[in-house]
């Protein structure tokens, strides 16, 4: 009742002007509608604000994933101050008491969405103009198309089942929309529609660094087909590998060979400063420090992953596996079988002959910090040692003296870029689907031009490392090119190269060998140390992340929870 009488009194006091209605259905002042803001002028602020996504990411949340393809892998330990240092993460480490409660898990989900809503909301404004009016108008939406395939393919790798929305979706129609309404080949083909679109109207080059080229999106490309050749049935088992997909990987990978070559040193791709935006980055996050605003634009990501020592917090820890996994043979190959039997002791070295790669991939007690010299990794640098030892993390994490940190009390910030895909991933894509297709021999070259490039790789560690020896695959001298021993050198291959780069745990789920993988590490972990003692890994759950549970309420129901959470 008092609603009606207080409309009453504002009709009649504008009674003789405009009606009741006139007046209830003007515009409010002082807001600005869409048709304000969708202008030729204003319409790049979508796009940014998209592209901004990309780093918005927390340290609990972070999109590099080093929780969810490093240290859920046989590549890393959590780190921290023990196993109740962000215990979510413990759990996903030891594969077990994993649930779907958790709150890293849930904002990560809506970090991932909030980047897919503003592309959605950047193509719908682009939409909106003509060619005439925004001459950029189709080069823009393929880059928010890019954009938001990268945001889907991450959704997929760590969740399986999400729901997809693009710009056509009305938001109204957004809580209609199931987890499963698309099965999982569906999906695939959704997320791989963006980069297809992508290719086709990014142009060949870009003047400014960030944006997307047509190569960037066919190496994306390669990347989701490859991921949805391996075909899993409800339980994840991979039932088989599709050879129409496998060759549309390897179609879209030829379009990106020869576009970009290799880094002289693998160290390279991962220095700050004049190296980044390399020959070898198809595409990076880009991370900026005094840029006017108060921090810069920092990877908070990945800032618990420096020592103790330098700053904070001592995260994301090599494991003594992958150390290991380092050594070779007297013949420069890698110990397969073998490699784990013994650990390799970093105060001996030259006892062993290793992988150059090492040197760039983990900080080892005695030798310098990120190349420099004059700072010497102390084993004092470490948090917890008597839980997760004394190596540390090197890619994410910069020289010291390189001035591109920041102070965030307690972390130190840094601002070098963040590689999503390296020239190395398409190269070894590649040799992956043809291994599979039995094309072993146009394999071996791609796989042996890594391995050459690793050899080569101690222009920034020869002043202090004497024992490197790698050597390339030669059929009928040193071994048995064959599909088993291919495949086996292929994924090995990734490993070393891909190391702590957050794509392990992912490899192992698409190969279908996570299960196996896993409780043979943990097996061995659990003689070393106590906190593995209750890990296991169950096949048919735990390759994937549980739906969170506060998506799966606010669905009302709608969402399907994975298997076994």
């Amino acid at each position: 009742m008092k609603k009606y009488i207080l409309l009453t009194v504002a009709c009649a006091f504008l009674l003789g002007t405009t009606s009741c209605n006139d007046f209830l259905d003007n515009e409010p002042r002082g807001v600005l509608s869409e048709a304000d803001v969708v202008t030729p002028e204003n319409v790049d602020g979508f796009v940014i604000a998209a592209y901004a996504a990309l780093g918005n990411d927390h340290y609990d949340t972070p999109f590099s994933l080093w929780p969810y393809g490093n240290v859920r892998s046989d590549d890393a330990y959590k780190g921290g101050s023990g196993t109740n240092d962000i215990q979510a993460f413990h759990f996903f480490e030891i594969s077990n008491n994993i649930r779907s409660d958790f709150g890293e898990l849930d904002r990560l989900w809506y970090l991932h969405y909030v980047g897919i809503g503003r592309c959605n909301k950047a193509i719908a404004a682009l939409n909106q103009l003509s060619e005439a009016q925004y001459p950029n108008k189709k080069k823009r939406i393929a880059e928010m198309k890019f954009v938001r395939g990268h945001f889907y393919f991450m959704l997929e790798i760590l969740f399986k089942y999400v729901p997809y929305v693009d710009e056509n979706t009305p938001i109204d129609d957004y809580p209609k929309i199931s987890n499963r309404a698309k099965t999982d080949q569906q999906l695939w083909d959704a997320i791989a529609s963006n980069f297809e679109d992508a290719a086709a109207d990014l142009p060949s080059t870009q003047s400014e660094v960030g944006r997307p080229k047509k190569s960037a999106a066919y190496a994306y490309l390669a990347k989701v087909r490859l991921y949805q050749a391996y075909e899993q049935d409800d339980n994840y088992t991979v039932t088989q590998i599709n050879p129409a997909t496998l060759q549309k990987s390897i179609d879209a990978a030829n379009q990106v060979i020869g576009n970009y070559t290799l880094e002289s040193d693998f160290g390279y791709n991962f220095l700050p400063g004049a190296h980044e935006n390399g020959p070898e980055s198809v595409f990076s996050i880009q991370y900026s420090d005094n840029d006017g605003t108060l921090f810069g634009r920092l990877n908070y990501g990945d800032v618990l992953s420096l020592p103790q020592g330098l700053g904070c917090c001592d995260f994301h820890k090599p494991s003594q596996n992958l150390v290991n996994a380092f050594k070779t043979t007297p013949q420069g190959l890698p110990m397969f079988d073998t490699y784990n039997d013994t650990d390799l002791n970093y105060n001996q070295l030259n006892n062993y002959k290793v992988d150059p790669r090492l040197y760039h991939t983990v900080a080892l007690p005695g030798l310098p910090w990120k190349y420099e010299e004059n700072k010497i990794y102390q084993e004092s640098w470490n948090r917890s040692p008597g839980t997760y030892g004394y190596y540390a993390s090197l890619k994410e994490n910069v020289p010291v003296g390189c001035g591109c940190t920041v102070n965030v009390d307690p972390f130190y910030g840094n601002s070098k870029n963040r590689i999503i895909i390296r020239y190395s991933d398409v190269l070894l894509m590649k040799a992956e689907a043809l291994i599979e297709l039995g094309q072993i021999n146009e394999a071996l070259p791609l796989i042996n031009q890594v391995r050459q490039r690793a050899a080569n790789s101690t222009v920034l560690t020869g002043s202090y490392t004497s024992n490197n020896l790698i050597s390339k695959y030669e059929p009928g001298v040193n071994c048995t090119w064959n599909q088993d021993f291919a495949r086996k050198a292929l994924r090995w291959e990734r490993r070393m190269e891909f190391a702590m780069e957050g794509s392990r745990f992912f490899d192992l789920v698409r190969w279908g060998t996570a299960a196996g993988t896993m409780n043979t590490y943990y097996s061995g972990e659990k003689t070393k140390r106590s906190y593995y003692s209750q890990a296991g890994f169950d096949h048919g759950i735990e390759e994937y992340c549980p739906i969170p549970l506060a998506q799966i309420n606010f669905s009302q129901g709608l969402y399907k929870q994975n298997n076994g959470y």
